[in-house]
């Protein structure tokens, strides 16, 4: 009898240690895929001074938003505008240069960014993040901005430096 009981005992145990070795097992790996996708989210990240305003391009791949199958590979980017000139700035305008690795191209003008016309002061930033589609799982982009000088009115253009956007996949 008690065999019995301190077998059946040992059962409950094992099935108790079973279940929160599952429970840990399934909390590593989502984890472990939270870390993987979060190791290939920054692909790329270039930088360029042009008349005092710094233009930082960080690149990311959408892996939930792309279907390589269909020849869809999208990828977003966030931009950070730095004015270290010492007056006060507008950005009116941008214009990009959109490369993929098939060989297409495209323009993309417009008014602004993101809806906004952001006015920058001396030392301030402003963050923005877009995307695009390309037709493959690499491409580039660069560009510019028409800012105003505040103070004078005059018109200036700062470059937004050539930056690659490249799937994940295509590093290994």
């Amino acid at each position: 009898m008690a065999t019995i009981a301190i077998h059946t005992k040992q059962k409950h145990e094992s099935l108790r240690m079973t279940g929160r070795y599952c429970r840990v097992l399934c909390s590593l790996k989502k984890k472990f895929a939270d870390l993987k996708k979060n190791l290939f989210l920054h692909t790329m990240m270039a930088q360029q001074i042009t008349e005092g305003v710094s233009i930082t391009v960080e690149t990311f791949y959408n892996e939930e938003q792309s279907n390589p199958i269909l020849g869809e590979y999208t990828f977003s980017y966030r931009v950070s505008i730095e004015n270290f000139s010492n007056f006060p700035i507008k950005l009116l305008r941008r214009h990009w240069h959109i490369f993929d690795s098939n060989g297409s191209y495209r323009e993309v003008e417009g008014e602004g960014v993101v809806g906004q016309q952001p006015v920058l002061e001396p030392g301030e930033s402003f963050q923005y993040v877009s995307g695009a589609n390309l037709r493959s799982d690499m491409g580039k982009m660069l560009g510019n901005y028409q800012m105003e000088n505040m103070l004078n009115k005059k018109l200036f253009r700062v470059n937004i430096p050539e930056f690659e956007l490249v799937a994940p996949f295509k590093l290994n």
